[in-house]
């Protein structure tokens, strides 16, 4: 199984890529982890959010294959706790299929993308700045690895 986060704004301050990078570097090879960046839609007085999330979303859908199972972190989705997604990162091993994250643009994600979206995922029901939420889906992937294979990360 492969694992990959497609994420919608392609600029982030340092501290999130210096974070995020340090959590990358601690995933298992096997995974052979990427990051897929997407860039934000431009958006003007012209053009409204809504069509700047469609826009975002045809290049989010272009990336994905059929055969993936696709995760969508949304505030309204399912919450798990981080054992609770633990579990269901073995799982998802055991099915052997790909496995792709998505997060949005700074006004979501689209219809389209939800529609696609196997699972959608709720990190918080706060709502998270982007780059945040990408941290937190780093630390928590690596949380889940060490879940199931017993590394002494996760203390309970």
């Amino acid at each position: 199984m492969h694992i990959r986060l497609i994420a919608v704004g392609d600029r982030q301050p340092s501290w999130v890529d210096s974070a995020f990078e340090n959590y990358l570097q601690r995933l298992p090879r096997q995974w052979q982890f990427r990051l897929d960046l997407i860039a934000t839609a431009r958006r003007s007085k012209n053009s409204s959010a809504e069509t700047a999330k469609i826009a975002e979303g045809h290049k989010v859908l272009a990336k994905i294959k059929a055969s993936e199972y696709v995760v969508v972190l949304d505030e309204r989705g399912k919450e798990f706790s981080s054992q609770e997604f633990a579990s269901r990162l073995n799982d998802w091993q055991s099915d052997g299929r790909d496995l792709t994250f998505v997060i949005g643009g700074p006004d979501g994600i689209s219809e389209a993308c939800m529609d696609r979206a196997d699972l959608r995922w709720s990190l918080s029901r706060l709502t998270l700045p982007h780059g945040l939420a990408r941290v937190l889906f780093a630390e928590q992937l690596y949380r889940a690895w060490s879940l199931t294979t017993g590394h002494p990360y996760h203390r309970s």
